[in-house]
């Protein structure tokens, strides 16, 4: 035989039996674990690596951000827990799901399946410990596909999590994991705000407040905002007016308490994540566990004389959001526009080494370049707590649009119901825009991204709010002949 076709036949053996003994002898590649923790109603910049340790201290959560990705812009898909927790756990928006308040009691888990659902339908072992406020039943293991659930609480979730993530963490398993450890603090303001400050907290005391002038200052931003929607001015009265919201006659004293307590709060859950952390560590999983750091929402801290959640402020909407694991993530600050609702889910199975589901309409971050990869994210909010003013409760429903440099928000009732804001030169949002000519082109390409996305995911309501501010620019344009002002 020819030496060199001697040689050709010999290099397609080799080549066969090396593939051959691979295709025997190779495994699937290892899948990652996830450990998924949530604190509740988190502003984003409430952390120690955000706005330094002379008011707040969080080891915990700057470890995190100083091993991992950080996002900035982060924001939630509504800001109130239900509906939050409820996108954020099916990976659908507000509007898909149908859940745009606390008053929705029942998801269709069957249509919407959630994250354990996913998990463990691709050969996960999954866990859920603490607060969980989704209105999917969690001990049902059909629906909520969370094979080990424990101390599944409203309040005082938070002292008994670590036992439980510690017990999750000890099984023996042959399977990678999900684990969901749902912390409630600093969820307590709420109660602090309503008068239990001389009480024991569900989730723990948190000392007594110092002198004022030792508590942190009012927020740069505590003003209403110039030229503030009458919608907003409106919900403002009728919130401070309301049991749940009684903050109305605090003063600068009782606002910076309000700072110095909620700091102490977010400082008290931090420590318990630090100990998760530390289990997680020495459970020996670490190496194979991407950690992944966020909050529902957010609270205003007296922005805009604004406590608790459900506004569009960034204070209230936008969330802290970590991505962390030594090996699998290059530590930095992200700039990315994120909506964790639609967003969490595909990043989770993207690291995960898990499909994603066809019909979740967000983007996983795992490519992520620090840059944004859409033009705009899109949030819901629906007001329901607020007591009457003049015989009436105003209950409007609103939409926000962040683009990469300005923010539209437009809602359901009001004479002037749209506000615009430039994030870069007016970060604070103390200055509405809307009514601005100069910003009437910008105006108009926000309320275009807003119908683009209704459309797409037939967002009715939002279709109506657009159809009714465009109608009324139309009349003014025809009462002055076409010219704007």
């Amino acid at each position: 035989m020819d030496r060199r076709l001697l040689l050709k036949h010999a290099a397609l053996g080799l080549s066969f039996l090396t593939r051959f003994s691979y295709a025997q002898g190779r495994k699937e590649p290892r899948k990652r674990s996830v450990l998924l923790i949530i604190t509740d109603q988190q502003f984003a910049d409430a952390m120690s690596c955000r706005i330094g340790k002379k008011y707040i201290n969080t080891p915990a959560m700057d470890s995190l951000a100083a091993g991992g990705i950080l996002y900035s812009r982060a924001y939630c898909a509504n800001p109130v827990c239900v509906p939050s927790r409820a996108a954020m756990f099916t990976g659908h928006y507000p509007p898909e799901t149908g859940v745009l308040s606390h008053a929705v009691k029942k998801l269709d888990y069957r249509r919407f399946p959630s994250m354990g659902t996913i998990f463990r339908n691709a050969g996960y072992n999954t866990g859920y410990v603490g607060k969980w406020h989704v209105p999917i039943p969690i001990n049902d293991l059909g629906a909520s596909g969370f094979e080990f659930v424990e101390n599944i609480r409203f309040n005082g979730a938070d002292p008994r999590v670590l036992p439980s993530v510690t017990k999750f963490l000890k099984q023996k398993r042959d399977k990678p994991f999900l684990l969901v450890a749902s912390f409630n603090n600093p969820h307590n303001i709420c109660e602090w705000a309503r008068g239990a400050r001389g009480r024991r907290l569900p989730d723990g005391r948190v000392g007594t407040p110092p002198a004022m002038n030792l508590c942190p200052p009012l927020r740069a931003n505590h003003l209403a905002p110039k030229n503030e929607t009458d919608t907003m001015t409106l919900l403002r009265r009728s919130y401070h007016a309301s049991r749940t919201f009684p903050v109305g006659a605090f003063g600068e004293k009782e606002w910076r308490e309000y700072i110095w307590a909620y700091y102490r709060m977010v400082e008290s859950v931090d420590r318990r994540i630090g100990q998760v952390l530390d289990v997680l560590r020495e459970s020996g999983q670490e190496d194979n566990t991407v950690v992944v750091f966020t909050s529902d929402h957010g609270d205003c801290q007296g922005a805009h004389k604004w406590n608790q959640k459900t506004v569009f402020y960034d204070e209230s909407a936008r969330v802290p959001l970590i991505v962390a694991h030594k090996r699998w993530t290059s530590p930095r600050v992200s700039a990315r526009l994120v909506n964790t609702g639609v967003d969490l889910l595909p990043t989770l199975c993207d690291y995960a080494g898990i499909p994603k589901p066809r019909r979740l309409p967000g983007l996983s971050l795992k490519a992520d370049e620090g840059k944004s990869s859409r033009e705009y994210i899109v949030c819901q909010n629906q007001f329901l707590q607020g007591a009457k003013v003049g015989g009436r409760s105003p209950k409007p429903t609103g939409r926000m649009v962040r683009s990469d440099r300005f923010k539209y928000c437009l809602y359901s009732e009001g004479k002037r119901r749209e506000s615009l804001v430039d994030m870069k030169e007016d970060p604070g949002e103390m200055v509405n825009q809307a009514g601005n000519p100069e910003f009437r082109g910008v105006l108009r390409r926000l309320r275009a991204f807003l119908r683009e996305f209704a459309e797409r995911h037939e967002d009715t309501v939002a279709l109506r709010m657009l159809t009714h501010v465009e109608a009324s620019d139309d009349r003014k344009d025809g009462e002055s002949g076409g010219r704007h002002p």
